[in-house]
């Protein structure tokens, strides 16, 4: 399965600030995507998934 690029932009609580994030991700669709944001922030940070929001997915165009 073809792998797509997305930008990823949202924010994530630190102790009692939202901190604004933005990531490059490759994956097969936007719904992985997401998952793997989740899955990435919520492992470095230590966070569960109410802590993560994502405000925007876009596909980046390969050429």
């Amino acid at each position: 399965m073809e792998q797509k690029q997305f930008e990823v932009i949202g924010t994530y609580q630190e102790k009692d600030t939202w901190k604004p994030y933005k990531k490059t991700i490759s994956a097969p669709n936007e719904n992985q995507a997401k998952e793997r944001i989740f899955t990435q922030i919520g492992s470095k940070h230590r966070l569960k998934r109410p802590y993560i929001r994502i405000t925007s997915i876009t596909e980046i165009s390969g050429e």
